[in-house]
């Protein structure tokens, strides 16, 4: 792989030094000479003193990762093998636990490679793809994990256009084994409905895990419960093997209606008790307060950003207005669980969100817990942008 050397800005050569492991185009001072994604970067300061070696990978975040403060070592299959051994000896008590076969065993810069997640799901593995940089050692990549597993089978995403969407490339199967269809892995002995080779989701979101858990165990006995923006059901299902007294489903797309009647039917949960609706969470929100519906539980988990025919969401400007929404159709007493995957504002900005969709409605509130991502889903103390996930359990006090 060709290596550049390439100068950083003296404000900068502090925070690599310390370990931040994002490089920027601002922070280099002759970007020109970075042609090709996957080149490795030799960093140095403005004596030419080594720094660190990274890659060149564009993604939304920036323009690549750092991968090694050694100035001699080579970025091949051995790298990558020691990288992945140690992320999977950090995860080791996971392989241990029957209860749950669905997890991730490489995130990203938490684990000292950024662009790259790796998931495992039942003896299969799925990598992720966020920028061409990092696609650009895949054989390398591939070799390495082959060399630290025992596998059924491997599978990919590629997320590595402009806008970080899915390449639906029809080549997500690399190689071992095909999963079936849809391919049951259980979380804290739920059931769910995984797919690999279906386009750009599987089918659940790994990194709400504690916070199903939660649901489940300390919150959803005999209540009734909204699950907003509900994608396959994992909130319902949770709270439905709970003892919840109803669950409500609520998504825009059309295909949650089978998936989520999949998840309910593979936990032996009756759908006919539960309620499962296609339509704009907004409209059901209206709909709610014409009908004067009050729930116990209410989850919202929106994406980042979102648009339909209608409207433009974004969690950072709207999220105030959806907790509004919330508030006025859970009864006092009862609980919001608000949840957001955006890394563009901090725990913090968030609860002055959830301060301020009170103080607006002249409510009155009490948190009772917080989450962020669980311990798989491993963090850089370095890059705090990378514990994106914040979760509040809310009490309506009034």
């Amino acid at each position: 792989m060709q290596e550049i050397q390439v100068r950083v800005k003296p404000d900068f050569v502090r925070a690599y030094t310390e370990g931040y492991p994002l490089i920027s185009k601002e922070s280099i001072v002759s970007w020109e000479s970075v042609k090709e994604e996957g080149s490795v970067l030799n960093l140095v300061d403005e004596k030419g003193k080594f720094i660190l070696k990274a890659y060149h990978g564009a993604q939304n975040k920036g323009f690549g990762w750092a991968l090694s403060t050694k100035k001699d070592e080579q970025i091949d299959a051995s790298f990558f093998t020691k990288k992945i051994k140690a992320a999977l000896e950090y995860r080791k008590e996971f392989f241990l636990d029957e209860s749950t076969t669905a997890f991730r065993v490489l995130n990203g810069e938490g684990d000292g490679l950024g662009g790259l997640t790796i998931d495992y799901f039942d003896g299969f593995y799925l990598l992720t793809w966020y920028s061409l940089g990092i696609y650009e050692f895949k054989a390398d990549i591939l070799e390495a994990l082959k060399n630290s597993v025992d596998y059924k089978g491997i599978y990919q995403k590629k997320r590595f256009d402009s806008k970080g969407k899915y390449l639906d490339e029809k080549d997500d199967f690399i190689c071992g084994e095909k999963a079936p269809a849809p391919l049951i892995v259980k979380e804290n002995e739920a059931n769910f409905a995984i797919y690999l080779d279906d386009g750009a989701m599987v089918g659940v979101f790994l990194d709400q895990r504690d916070v199903r858990r939660t649901i489940r165990d300390k919150y959803a006995k005999g209540k009734t419960f909204l699950n907003t923006f509900s994608y396959t059901g994992a909130f319902s299902i949770f709270a439905a093997l709970g003892g919840s007294s109803k669950t409500t489903s609520v998504d825009l797309a059309k295909r949650s209606l089978p998936k989520t009647t999949e998840q309910f039917e593979i936990n032996k949960i009756d759908v006919q008790n539960q309620e499962i609706i296609v339509e704009d969470v907004f409209n059901y929100f209206k709909y709610a307060v014409k009908k004067n519906l009050l729930f116990d539980m209410v989850v919202l988990d929106p994406p980042s950003f979102a648009r339909s025919k209608k409207r433009t969401f974004s969690a950072s400007k709207d999220y105030v207005n959806l907790l509004k929404e919330a508030i006025q159709i859970t009864k006092k007493g009862g609980i919001i669980v608000a949840s957001t995957n955006s890394a563009n504002f901090s725990m913090m900005t968030f609860s002055d969100f959830i301060s301020k969709a009170f103080k607006e409605l002249k409510g009155k509130y009490e948190v009772k817990e917080r989450f962020s991502l669980p311990k798989d889903f491993r963090v850089l103390n370095k890059f705090k942008e990378g514990n994106y996930l914040k979760v509040v359990f809310i009490k309506k006090l009034k």
